[in-house]
């Protein structure tokens, strides 16, 4: 491999070069399967560049491509929703020109592309909720429409949800449900739907458990679902109102030796050939390019037509630096005191059923401060829109040992009063 510069390693994808080919360095993470098909096709049209992809997982290519000259990358091509802000605030991009027309690099209200240029939407990948409908239908429970509808008392038992310090979609997901719920609002979600869900730490762990019967609901990303779907499973998904979808991306770098022939790659990725190749039985992702979905597969969705009302309009310049503090915030919370959660919504929700045949007001007013309890968390919502903050949880882990044993007596007293509100709204005999 001489000539290959010595930071991009050696995991390297596709066939060996010719002698005579002009190597493109493209660093990504996308499977192999679809690397090749896109190296095949692209090849076809420009026979005299040889596309090398460098498989690196988010971390490492941050890494390399914060080096100088990007450590020989030409383009970097990922579903790493986090990692192209801080290279494009690095200097690590220059800027691509697109055709808005075709490319409107926004889905609704929400913006998929940097507005300036420096990096591209190259798919959307949906969040939502994987269902068994005949589970449902036996049951006699309605498919739900909102983040909020998997709260109901009715479905408890019957979900499973991802955990965010394992499953690495998981934060994206969880924080959709925050910023469209609202920080506080979306916590005391997130806590009630645990309490009547198994939590899973496997990626492909909800769509797995439902497809098997072993739960009728499951939090998790489309692309997991309809490639369940491609296989004849027996399932469907639903976008609960207020979701996102969430963009890979692609750029050429600011380093890059082979000016021409990245931008010719990402042109090609762009164009309404490549984003069609993204939608064959292999991938299960969704074009940025709203064009691509003419006469595109029956079992494909199309984002740019679904309801206005489907999508809120997500801020992915805070939501990139919120991985982390989900992630820990989940675990205190919810992962490490998963019984408790169960235990003090049982008693909330049996509670306000008892409330609801005979009201008494004092306790349906202490069942409600209960409930607000219940949800507690200990991060404002100006913190979690802070971005020195946020910057703090760079991983997944809060390393700060009194932070986080102050936390977790707040959400242990916020528990402990929470339970015994409840109690005091036990009937008296």
């Amino acid at each position: 491999m001489a000539g290959i510069p010595s930071a991009l390693g050696v995991a390297l994808l596709g066939r060996p070069a010719r002698a005579a080919d002009q190597r493109l360095v493209v660093v990504t993470s996308f499977p192999e399967e679809l690397t090749t098909r896109y190296e095949s096709e692209f090849e076809k049209l420009h026979p005299g560049v040889h596309v090398q992809f460098v498989w690196k997982q988010s971390r490492d290519a941050l890494a390399m491509l914060s080096e100088t000259d990007q450590g020989g990358a030409d383009v970097y091509w990922a579903p790493a929703l986090g990692n192209f802000p801080i290279l494009r605030d690095r200097g690590a991009f220059q800027k691509v020109s697109v055709d808005r027309a075709a490319l409107p690099g926004r889905l609704g209200g929400q913006l998929l592309s940097d507005p300036n240029g420096l990096f591209e939407a190259y798919d959307v990948a949906g969040y939502g909720i994987v269902v068994d409908p005949a589970a449902l239908a036996r049951d006699g429970l309605k498919l739900p429409e909102s983040w909020s509808d998997l709260a109901a008392p009715a479905y408890a038992g019957r979900i499973v949800m991802p955990i965010p310090a394992k499953v690495g979609f998981s934060p994206a997901l969880y924080d959709i449900v925050l910023q469209s719920e609202g920080w506080e609002r979306g916590w005391a979600l997130l806590a009630e739907i645990a309490g009547g869900a198994e939590l899973l730490g496997s990626g492909a762990g909800p769509t797995a458990t439902v497809k098997e019967g072993r739960a009728a609901l499951g939090l998790t990303i489309d692309f997991f679902a309809f490639g369940a779907l491609a296989n004849g499973e027996k399932i469907s998904f639903v976008y609960p109102q207020k979701t996102a979808f969430l963009p890979a991306h692609i750029a050429v770098t600011a380093g890059t030796r082979r000016l021409e022939a990245a931008k010719a790659f990402v042109d090609f990725m762009l164009s309404t050939k490549g984003q069609k190749l993204m939608m064959e039985a292999d991938s299960s992702r969704h074009p940025a390019r709203p064009d691509a979905y003419a006469d595109k597969p029956a079992a494909v969705v199309d984002p740019f037509a679904l309801p206005p009302g489907t999508f809120y309009p997500y801020d992915s310049e805070i939501g990139r630096r919120r991985p982390g503090v989900v992630s820990v915030l989940f675990d205190f919370a919810i992962t490490e005191r998963h019984a408790e959660t169960q235990r003090l919504w049982r008693a909330i929700h049996a509670a306000e059923a008892r409330l609801a045949a005979a009201p008494d007001a004092a306790g349906s007013a202490a069942v409600a401060k209960a409930r607000k309890l219940a949800g507690f968390t200990p991060v404002s919502e100006a913190q979690a829109k802070d971005p020195a903050f946020l910057d703090r949880f760079s991983s997944r882990e809060l390393k700060d040992g009194d932070l986080a044993a102050r936390w977790r007596a707040e959400i242990s007293s916020a528990r402990a009063e929470a339970l015994s509100l409840v109690a005091s709204a036990e009937p008296r005999l």
